[in-house]
């Protein structure tokens, strides 16, 4: 039996992966099941990006490894970002697991389920070991976009559309350039066919995402090509909206911002992780801004584009913060509320320049100083929904809600996953992908309701 359980985790350009993965697969006549005791092999998609995604993706392969004494698993195989960073550790310390996919091996997981499951007429994946198998080539490999093999699994109405690959910037808390290379664009014509394939199977939101977006193509043809990357996918017929993520502020141009104004299509939304906004601590965690020019940037955009939603994280504790620097940091949250903002506590990670740095911060403090960030931002999230009651918007519909007889969806205002939902109230019957107009009745801290507007009572 050829039977796969697939388990992704960590970010979306990890799922990404993961999407490829299961196309290969079912390509090749692998049947992809969600019940663990009708899997033949496991596949386990890896993070590893901070402690606590560690520990979730060790704690996974620990109970996905039961289902060999009480189910009738025969290979686990562990993929992506844990897998590249500890794979001799995987392999010396954890005999459940039967092969290791690192980064860049991702299109090698059909000769290693193949050669585990003993399939006949399969050639032997080229590994580095045995017991388990081993196959993590360089992470500076390019590979393939596959656009002709991927399963999107985030409903056919969105899709995820990876740019590029690694980071150049070696941020002094970061382990992606150890894991993931260094920054290498995908070809426009290979993304161009990769979203046509999208949209072809009903994608109606494509999602721009990179661990570095706003540095596409300066690799491959010498200059910053995402302007003209967005607008040829504006013109795809039947694509609605372009969302853009994980913008660096130092690299977005004024030709961005005008395309973003000229281009319909493309959402007045930006994911701009800025992770601090004190001078000194953005100089040890080597990143390329100041607060001048942080707030300088942001006013620029908010001028330029009067509906933006601005998104940011943010990290409390880092080495050496001190009171002041955490003070003057919650201030700067007021004082730019930011549409949507999210707070990681900084983890120590080892390699890395800032895990050997002096004045490292108790966890109590860090904890206690996202929970202060947390509570100004509810704040805030929840005055700017308020005002919007009584806004006449357009809402993708994600789902259906048979319990409460509402459907879910989000605004332009909103990604998935890391952002709210509105919750809409309709007459007649909706289908998940369908855009409609919804006037604004209530708000909570996050999210919204509304009910949709029919015939000719639309009027934004």
């Amino acid at each position: 039996m050829k039977n796969v359980l697939f388990i992704s985790l960590g970010c979306d350009k990890n799922l990404v992966d993961s999407e490829k993965m299961l196309g290969l697969l079912s390509e090749s006549g692998y049947t992809i099941v969600e019940d663990e005791a009708e899997a033949d092999a496991i596949v386990i998609n890896t993070c590893c990006f901070i402690h606590d995604a560690k520990e979730e993706s060790i704690e996974t392969i620990l109970e996905m490894a039961s289902w060999k004494e009480k189910g009738r698993l025969r290979a686990l195989v562990i993929t992506g970002c844990l897998a590249q960073r500890y794979k001799d550790e995987i392999a010396a310390e954890l005999p459940e697991v039967d092969a290791v996919i690192g980064t860049s091996g991702y299109t090698e997981i059909v000769p290693v389920l193949d050669k585990l499951l003993k399939v006949s007429g399969t050639e032997e994946a080229q590994t580095d070991g045995e017991c388990p198998l081993v196959y993590c080539p360089s992470i500076d490999l390019l590979l393939p976009s596959l656009p002709d093999k991927r399963m999107v699994t985030t409903g056919a109405y969105t899709a995820y559309l990876k740019i590029a690959e690694g980071c150049n910037k070696r941020c002094t808390y970061c382990v992606i350039p150890y894991i993931r290379g260094r920054y290498r664009s995908f070809p426009v014509e290979d993304l161009l066919k990769e979203a046509e394939r999208l949209v072809a199977g009903g994608a109606r939101e494509l999602i721009l995402i990179a661990q570095e977006t706003t540095v596409y193509g300066v690799d491959l043809y010498g200059r910053k090509m995402l302007p003209e990357l967005l607008r040829k996918l504006c013109r795809l017929e039947g694509l609605d909206w372009i969302r853009i993520l994980y913008c660096y502020p130092e690299e977005i141009t004024d030709e961005l911002i005008q395309v973003m104004k000229e281009e319909k299509k493309v959402c007045h939304y930006l994911d701009i992780p800025i992770q601090h906004s004190e001078d000194a601590i953005l100089k040890r965690m080597g990143r390329r801004t100041n607060r001048a020019e942080l707030t300088a940037l942001i006013e620029k955009l908010r001028k330029e584009i009067p509906d933006i939603i601005l998104r940011t994280t943010l990290i409390t504790g880092f080495p050496g913060e001190t009171e002041e620097d955490f003070a003057q940091m919650a201030a700067f949250v007021e004082e730019i509320q930011f549409d949507r903002l999210g707070v990681f506590t900084y983890s120590p990670e080892e390699g890395t320049k800032a895990a050997v740095m002096e004045d490292q911060i108790d966890e109590e403090v860090k904890e206690a100083r996202r929970d202060h960030i947390m509570e100004l931002q509810q704040d805030i999230s929840a005055a700017a929904a308020s005002a919007m009651v009584g806004r006449e918007m357009y809402v993708l519909i994600e789902g259906y809600l048979y319990e409460e007889d509402i459907y879910v969806g989000r605004t332009y205002m909103d990604a998935p996953k890391v952002d709210g939902n509105v919750f809409v109230r309709s007459e007649e019957e909706m289908i998940s992908g369908d855009i409609v107009p919804v006037r604004i009745t209530g708000a909570s801290e996050y999210d919204l309701m509304g009910d949709v507007i029919y015939e000719d009572e639309f009027t934004e």
